[in-house]
């Protein structure tokens, strides 16, 4: 072939690339999304397939587990939520604003700086108040919500086909990148690794943070499923984490006169979720979980994996606990190899 014929190819390929994306645009990011969490599922779909010794049985059963445990919990929350949402009395918001109000308090001398300004956030705890700062955001809950599961839906449908037709898929993107098989296996088995590592951990310690919260809320009348669900996805949110849901709900007993029970609440969720399970029982359960079914070879730097899932949430919200370590980790996979072709 030519120099010029390249270079027209080149250009070709280049512009017609362009526009498939922006063909697709509407769902790159679900596609994208499917490719992770299927590239995150890949050994445990390979073994549904070996069971089963059936390609679309295998696949389909890996789907409907990764809804079961995925998809159909936030279907729930955001169903009971709109009920919640349709139905809330505003005299809870007011009994827990007079309880702020009527308190009395006082900061250390070390922190008296910070005392007016405190008094007049207090103040300013009316339901009037917090009505018109959350109407705007509840108005939008439901179009939110329908674009949520439509967004869910999608990505269930693209990840059946994408494992379905994962090997071929390999296979043809191996043949067009310029690069050897070596380096793109490298590439593929770091990327595999890391989200293998960060689904699991994140699945299993929501659903063990989840189940925990889940049990307190029962002991006092609450519903036990939703409380759960809720505070295993809002424990995935880095620094206040779970606090989001264990603080309403203190404040809520504290309001009614509950206040041995808003102190135990808050006790219960602070040592025995935040500090024991996150400090010794989520890494021993990682660590088993890696090394008697995964068996990573590649060595993570947990606070890497951290900050890419703070800085995924940051920028892309709810799926960015996905998109951050997958592209931290293409990146220096990338570096990694380019260093090798260097040297």
């Amino acid at each position: 072939m030519k120099k010029d014929d390249k270079i027209f190819l080149s250009l070709m390929t280049i512009f017609l690339f362009v526009l498939v994306v922006y063909l697709y645009k509407t769902f790159l990011m679900t596609i994208v999304i499917a490719v992770l969490l299927s590239i995150a599922t890949f050994n445990a779909t390979k073994k549904f397939v070996e069971i089963t010794k059936n390609k679309i049985m295998g696949n389909l059963i890996s789907t409907i587990f990764m809804s079961i445990l995925f998809f159909i919990p936030i279907i729930y929350s955001v169903n009971t939520l709109v009920q919640y949402i349709n139905h809330f009395d505003m005299t809870y918001i007011e009994k827990i604003s007079n309880y702020l109000v009527n308190l009395h308090y006082k900061l250390p001398n070390s922190l008296s700086y910070f005392q007016n300004s405190l008094d007049k956030l207090i103040s300013n705890i009316k339901v009037e108040n917090i009505s018109s700062f959350v109407l705007p955001y509840a108005a939008n809950f439901g179009k939110m919500s329908a674009g949520f599961l439509k967004d869910m839906f999608l990505i269930v449908i693209f990840y059946f086909f994408i494992n379905y037709y994962a090997e071929e898929l390999l296979v043809y993107i191996k043949s067009i990148l310029p690069m050897q098989k070596a380096e793109i296996d490298n590439i593929f088995s770091q990327i595999t690794d890391v989200m293998n590592v960060v689904f699991y951990s994140i699945l299993i310690t929501a659903m063990l943070e989840g189940l925990l919260f889940a049990l307190i809320g029962m002991v006092y009348g609450y519903n036990g499923l939703l409380l759960g669900i809720l505070y295993g996805f809002s424990s995935l949110i880095p620094v206040v984490g779970g606090a989001i849901m264990w603080l309403p709900i203190s404040l809520h007993e504290l309001a009614i006169g509950n206040t041995k029970e808003a102190i135990f609440f808050a006790l219960y969720s602070i040592i025995v979720i935040s500090v024991i399970t996150d400090t010794f029982i989520k890494p021993a359960i990682i660590k088993y979980i890696n090394e008697k079914f995964f068996k990573t070879k590649t060595k993570i730097n947990e606070l890497l994996v951290f900050l890419s899932i703070i800085a995924g949430l940051s920028t892309f919200g709810f799926w960015g606990m996905v998109l951050g370590p997958a592209i931290t980790t293409l990146f220096i996979s990338v570096l990694s190899v380019y260093k090798k072709i260097k040297d």
